[in-house]
């Protein structure tokens, strides 16, 4: 989870809400994609980036491709090349 302790409860109580409780969430990494994605482009993009790569995640771990985590690390992996992309360009 993350330092912040509200945060954490706050997830905790999402994910049992959802019914995923064992779901591998990295707050951390998720709150530096959010944070790029905010500075890089437009402060608006830090959610949409967020439910966009959960969702390719949630894409690919449904069809088989990875497991869960391995799918989040690769939606995660791809979002912060394409912002990388993006900061150089400007």
């Amino acid at each position: 989870m993350s330092e912040i302790p509200e945060l954490d409860a706050w997830v905790a109580e999402l994910l049992e809400g959802l019914e995923i409780p064992d779901a591998p969430v990295d707050v951390d990494s998720i709150l530096g994609m959010a944070g790029v994605a905010a500075h890089s482009i437009i402060r608006p993009a830090a959610p949409v980036t967020t439910y966009i790569a959960g969702y390719a995640a949630g894409l690919a771990a449904g069809a088989g491709m990875a497991g869960e985590a391995a799918s989040m690390e690769g939606a995660r992996t791809r979002v912060n090349e394409l912002l990388g992309r993006r900061g150089s360009d400007q």
